[in-house]
């Protein structure tokens, strides 16, 4: 109710610092406000109270209820209406590659390394409110599951979709991954363009060469943000089919090709990341959060409307109410 209501000079509040003395200063000299009559015995006397002199303090009240209205008057109180309006530049297009090969299952990330993947790239696709986003997946080849979009509703429900399905051949074809990347990416008439390629291996699959694909980015100004997903040493991997269709899990070195991922990432103007657990990949997605913004401009209009008039008028009414019944109902009694 109040959240939008403001105060222009709240310093004229240490004017009821005044009220209280008012107050005691009413009290001491209450006593004398009555004529007095000393005689030598009230016998003799009917004795009655009168309604009236119980009443009188009530002519105080009104003083004091008027001066604390215009010591708030004093005090501009103002509503405020607050209206935004946001003007954004040509935003970032970020096509986010993910590799979707078996190994993707392994367990050293919680509760595997894909499914950590979907999460934290989830939460990034939600920070991005202004830009496109597009996705790729690649295994031995690559295809586009989602083109650059506005519509993150689409990108995070294909992002859910992710997962493995033996669809695609098996193998790591990274070169085949930022190449398919790079051709959503090559039309794109965006400020800044970008590829996240996340891998758990090295290439291994594919008919181009990951140095040819980069060769491209950099011909098209596209930067790559390379991120190599799996711990250091071993990691509890599927080894094998089971007749029933689940896997067989074995502990497997994890291996990497950290030098290709630093190239790609040199040769685009990007930056080469290693994610070890959970929490590195969120603050991998943070960080590269932090270093692609897409500019907005924030313009906010302020509309006031002074409520102190109100208050004056209400304040000058007691104080007529006051000078009214002073000089009226109990004037024999002042």
């Amino acid at each position: 109710m109040f959240e939008n209501f403001t105060f222009e000079s709240p310093q004229f509040f240490w004017l009821f610092l005044l009220l209280p003395l008012a107050v005691a200063w009413f009290i001491l000299k209450r006593n004398r406000q009555q004529a007095e009559l000393k005689i030598s015995s009230v016998k003799g006397f009917k004795i009655s109270g009168s309604w009236l002199t119980k009443l009188k303090p009530i002519l105080f009240l009104l003083r004091l209820v008027a001066l604390a209205l215009i010591i708030t008057a004093l005090a501009r109180p103002r509503t405020v209406d607050v209206s935004t309006k946001t003007k954004t530049t040509k935003g970032i297009d970020i096509v986010m590659s993910i590799d979707v090969s078996a190994s993707m299952l392994a367990k050293d990330l919680r509760p595997n390394r894909l499914e950590a993947l979907k999460k934290v790239a989830a939460e990034f696709i939600k920070d991005r409110p202004n830009d496109r986003i597009g996705l790729v997946v690649y295994a031995g080849e690559s295809f586009t599951k989602t083109p650059i979009t506005s519509d993150k509703s689409i990108v995070l429900s294909a992002m859910n979709d992710v997962r493995y399905d033996n669809v695609l051949e098996n193998g790591t074809a990274i070169g085949m991954g930022l190449a398919t990347s790079v051709n959503r990416l090559k039309d794109s008439k965006a400020k800044s363009k970008v590829i996240i390629l996340l891998t758990d291996g090295s290439n291994n699959a594919g008919f181009i060469d990951p140095k040819i694909a980069s060769e491209l980015a950099v011909e098209y100004g596209i930067k790559a943000y390379t991120i190599g997903l799996g711990t250091n040493g071993m990691a509890l991997t599927p080894v094998a089919i089971l007749p029933n269709g689940s896997f067989q899990y074995g502990r497997s070195r994890v291996e990497i090709d950290e030098e290709l991922l630093k190239e790609i990432a040199k040769v685009t103007g990007g930056k080469y990341f290693r994610a070890t657990d959970n929490k590195k990949l969120e603050q991998i997605y943070e960080e590269i959060d932090k270093l692609e913004k897409t500019d907005v401009e924030e313009f906010k209009f302020y509309n006031y409307e002074e409520k102190f008039r109100s208050l004056v008028l209400l304040a000058g009414f007691l104080i007529f109410v006051e000078f009214l019944l002073r000089y009226t109902v109990f004037r024999s009694f002042i």
